[in-house]
């Protein structure tokens, strides 16, 4: 219980007020697209130059955790996610704020956020010697099997149709093999001078889902079912609360996915959220509901963005191993102090390791606590006109893509994936799985390569990649994931198919 020991070091004045101001400055950020919860970790570094290390942390650490919320907020009132991790949460969030349910749809996602963040913080603060031990147990081969088992997903993830996802998916893991192979550093599908460099996340994730929605807007004036049309519900948050925690199993489900992709090296937050959607989806009695604005799909997604929050830094605070892109850039503000993670880092500076998991913790409460109340005044986005909020969104869309690496390449790309994207809608095709293939392409691919040399060093590629318990068990999830896809489907086109006319 030693974390208690250092608790009052999180209220000291400074400290509390760049806790404040790290979650403050995060959701403002979280719902700016294109400024990822690594982006904004890494512009607050310099800013931690002149403070003391623990006072450091603790505004990295506020920005990190309130980042991921806040990307929530453009992905339910836009339909932009704020960053990778948001996406599932556009899928149901918005078409709660397009019925006028803009603020309820808020109040439950930085709710669901909350539960799940702290639980992640908890299992952070009492399990971090035996995760971390659980971590190291990962290779290649294992990190293979997971974006396979995520791959799985790609055929029923906000689609109608299974083979049009599957399609989609295909499309979204061959865009993320253009550029340069990271392992051996060969071309690939590199035809213009933009796309040396692949095609980054971020950018793709704008043009992909922010772009098809401008051209709707500029061509007809509206959007179907446009939220600009309708008056926004007021929420009250107790009956938020209630439903919030209502929704026992989309939490449960969320929390563990969160929490164990969190912990795993490498895997990265952004799949923790869609295949909480996807497992609670699965789970759920009423699963047809999910896409058209269902609460539950929202709690899952954002429950799992913040649990993995707490686990992805148990790599990094004891075994100096950054289980995430932030983590890394959290990692630059601990070595800049002079401090070095790794195992005996609760030894040498228990005050600043403790004090930063604790202000995590109050800061998960914080988030909550601002989030709900932004968010009825982030709901009235809903009554600005739509012609106004097109060229709104395309600024932003723009600036988003740009400010990435200042490179006009990006704003291209954005634009011409969501110029592809409105044109594959219009046929029945879906954005989700195209950027899901996208994201977990590079994690496939590179892992495989890897286990392949591996392998071949050692006992032969069926061994290394079929061989051991966490493989099989792996192994068995991806096959059992394939197999419900394709009972799904079936269940769903015998609902869906006419019924034939009895005639007399």
């Amino acid at each position: 219980m030693e974390f208690l020991n250092h608790l009052g070091g999180v209220f000291e004045p400074v400290a509390f007020l760049l806790l404040l101001g790290g979650t403050i400055g995060g959701l403002i950020l979280g719902a700016t697209p294109g400024l990822s919860p690594t982006m904004a970790v890494a512009l607050l570094i310099p800013f931690t130059f002149q403070l003391e290390a623990t006072q450091g942390l603790i505004l990295l650490g506020a920005a990190y955790t309130s980042t991921v919320a806040g990307g929530a907020v453009s992905a339910i009132l836009l339909k932009i996610p704020g960053a990778p991790a948001n996406i599932a949460t556009a899928l149901d969030g918005h078409e709660m704020a397009k019925n006028g349910q803009g603020a309820k749809a808020l109040h439950i996602s930085f709710l669901s956020s909350g539960i799940g963040g702290v639980i992640g913080v908890l299992l952070l603060i009492f399990l971090t010697p035996v995760l971390a031990q659980w971590a190291l147990a990962f290779g290649p081969s294992h990190l293979f099997w997971m974006a396979i088992l995520g791959v799985t997903v790609i055929g029923s993830l906000d689609s109608k149709s299974f083979v049009k996802g599957l399609l989609s998916g295909c499309l979204g893991l061959w865009l993320s093999m253009i550029g340069y192979d990271d392992i051996q550093g060969a071309q690939r599908f590199i035809f213009a001078d933009a796309l040396t460099g692949g095609i980054n996340i971020i950018s793709a994730l704008i043009g992909i889902f922010a772009i098809p929605q401008v051209i709707e807007m500029f061509a007809k004036g509206r959007i179907a079912s446009s939220i600009s049309s309708l008056e926004v519900e007021k929420q009250s948050i107790w009956a938020s609360v209630r439903e919030t925690l209502g929704y026992k199993r989309a939490l449960s489900i969320g929390t563990v996915c969160g929490s164990v992709i969190g912990l795993i090296p490498g895997v990265g937050g952004q799949i923790a959220g869609l295949l909480a959607y996807d497992q609670a989806r699965k789970f759920s009695p009423e699963r047809e509901k999910f896409g058209s604005g269902y609460a539950e799909g929202v709690v899952a997604a954002e429950s799992a963005n913040n649990a993995m929050v707490g686990p992805s830094l148990v790599p990094l605070l004891t075994l100096s191993i950054p289980g995430s892109p932030t983590a890394a850039v959290l990692l630059g503000g601990l070595l800049i102090h002079g401090i070095f993670p790794g195992s005996d880092l609760f030894d040498n500076h228990p005050k600043v390791a403790w004090t930063f998991i604790n202000s995590m913790l109050v800061g998960q409460i914080l988030m909550v606590i601002f989030g709900i109340w932004i968010a009825g005044y982030a709901a009235k986005v809903a009554k600005i006109p739509n012609p106004i909020m097109a060229a709104a969104v395309l600024v932003l869309a723009l600036f988003g893509s740009y400010s990435i690496q200042q490179s006009m390449g990006d704003v291209y790309i954005m634009l011409g994936l969501g110029l592809g994207m409105f044109f594959l809608e219009k046929f029945g095709f879906s954005a989700a799985p195209l950027v899901l293939g996208l994201i977990l392409g590079p994690i496939a691919e590179a892992n495989f390569i890897q286990g392949s040399m591996i392998a071949t060093a050692g006992d032969g590629t069926l061994s290394y990649f079929f061989g051991g318990v966490l493989n099989l068990f792996l192994i068995a999830l991806v096959i059992a994931s394939i197999a419900y896809s394709f009972w799904a489907s079936i269940v769903l086109a015998k609902k869906t198919a006419p019924k034939p006319e009895v005639t007399k």
